[in-house]
Formats: structure tokens, C-alpha cells, sequence
């Protein structure tokens, strides 16, 4: 049995009561708030996270725990939970259906468990270290798409994309010339999912938060594919540029970052 999944199973459990009650929720009338220009957090958002928290706690009361809406008492740091509790707020608030919980384990300062769940498609990704990823129990693999003319992409952009020149928008444009498409649907956990799954060949966006993406680093890790910073160093979840991919097109795409960095867009 892998040594994780006493973890997973407990993180399952909590996401797929939280995602019930945003389902439940979702198109009622919100209380929305700014936390940001464009920043949103709704009362959907808070009692998904106590919900999720209440539950790892109660099970694994001395565990640390990072979420996006709050802040908890220091605990083990050997084992740490990283928690988006709606990831694509934005979307849930206007009614759009694409947002899910994101749930992940840190363990001995390695991600060891996690959990992605869409409520409205009713789709679990969950992985485990060493123990593959997998959606509804079945086996992922990354894509065996390449070159980059051949594959489909997703991103996203940064809340202050209107007032920060590191917007993406040069990246953007140069990946939509090269690739055969690109979906931005604001939702960066399910776009690391669906690398994982294969839908996606690749994935890069800048600004995004550990809770935005440790579940989805273990999944396409464990389904087989890379993920890097955008130079393709070594990535951990606290660095802000993420580049996920199926492995074949990583340094095609870590080379047209770097081009359109230095200002030149191809």
C-alpha cells in the first residue's frame, strides 16, 4: 500500500464536500469581495476552505496548513496542506462552470498526495508520490504530442495583467502563432490536470500561488510529464513562473519564453 494514502483518501474525502456545497451554491446569489483590482472571494470560497480544513485537521490535527483564504496556527512543518479551496473564483462568481477544488500534501518538503476536483463534470484527479496519478481511478498519461505546431496549450494571466508590463501578453501571442491553440479558462489547477490527462500538452503561466498549483505539479509529475520554471531549472511551489509540460515540447517552450523575455517574439 503506498505510504500516502492514508493522506489521499482523507483529502478526497474533504473535496468532494466541499465541491457538494459549491455545486449546491453555484448561480444563487453571492456576497462577493475584493481582494485585489480584480481579486474576487466569496462567502463560497470561505466555508469551502473551513469545510476542507475542519476535516484534515480533525483527522491529522498536527499538520501545517496553507490555504488561500486563511491563516492557521503553525504545525508539524514536516507535513504541510496547501489548499485552493474554489480555484476559478472568478468563474464561480459570474456563473461560469469551471473551478474546482485543489488539495495537496507536502511531506517531508516533498508533495506527496493530491487532490483536484471539478464539481460540476464530477471529475477527481488525485496522485500520490510514486503511486501515478489518476482521474475517477483510471491511469493518466501525458500526451505524446509534439512538435509544438501539433499541440494545444493552456495559460492564464496575472491580476494586475493591466498595470504590470510582466503581463504574459508577449507570450501569448507568440505560443497562439506556434501551437495549434491555446485555452485560457481561468482555472490553473484543472489546466495542470489536463496535462496530466493528456488534453493539454502544456501549460505556463507567471504570478500563481502555491494553493494555485501543488496538486497539479504531483499530478503531471506522476503522469509522466515535466514541470520547470520557465528556464527550466528545478521548480518548487513557491516560484511564480510554472512551465508544465509533456515532456517533448519542454524546451521548445522554455526557448520561446526566453525569447519573448528578452523582447523578441518570433
Amino acid at each position: 500500500m503506498n505510504e500516502y494514502r492514508q493522506y489521499l483518501d482523507c483529502a478526497v474525502t474533504a473535496a468532494l464536500a466541499a465541491g457538494s456545497f459549491q455545486r449546491h451554491r453555484f448561480a444563487s446569489r453571492l456576497e462577493i469581495d475584493l481582494k485585489g483590482d480584480k481579486n474576487l472571494v466569496t462567502e463560497v470560497d470561505r466555508e469551502a476552505e473551513r469545510l476542507i480544513v475542519e476535516h484534515l485537521l480533525d483527522r491529522f490535527p498536527g499538520h501545517t496548513v496553507i490555504a488561500e483564504e486563511g491563516e492557521y496556527p503553525p504545525g508539524d512543518p514536516q507535513f504541510r496542506w496547501i489548499i485552493d479551496p474554489v480555484d476559478g473564483t472568478t468563474n464561480y462568481a459570474h456563473g461560469f462552470p469551471w473551478f474546482c477544488v485543489s488539495i495537496a500534501l507536502e511531506a517531508q518538503g516533498e508533495l506527496a498526495a493530491g487532490v483536484i476536483y471539478n464539481p460540476m463534470s464530477d471529475e477527481l484527479f488525485t496522485a500520490t508520490r510514486g503511486g501515478g496519478a489518476y482521474l475517477n481511478g483510471r491511469r493518466l498519461r501525458v500526451s505524446a504530442n509534439s512538435p509544438i505546431r501539433n499541440t494545444l496549450l493552456g495559460t492564464g494571466f496575472p491580476y494586475d495583467c493591466a498595470t504590470d508590463p510582466a503581463n504574459n501578453f508577449a507570450s501569448f501571442i507568440a505560443f497562439q502563432k506556434a501551437a495549434r491553440g491555446i485555452r485560457r479558462a481561468g482555472a490553473a489547477a484543472l489546466d495542470l490536470a489536463f496535462v496530466a490527462a493528456g488534453r493539454l500538452d502544456g501549460f505556463w503561466e507567471l504570478k500563481l500561488k502555491p494553493w494555485d498549483v501543488a496538486a497539479g505539479v504531483l499530478l503531471v509529475r506522476e503522469a509522466g510529464g515535466t514541470v520547470t520554471t520557465f528556464d527550466g531549472s528545478a521548480y518548487d511551489v513557491f516560484n511564480d513562473r510554472i512551465l508544465a509540460t509533456n515532456g517533448l515540447i519542454h524546451d521548445d517552450m522554455t526557448a520561446l519564453l526566453a525569447a519573448t523575455a528578452a523582447g523578441a517574439a518570433p
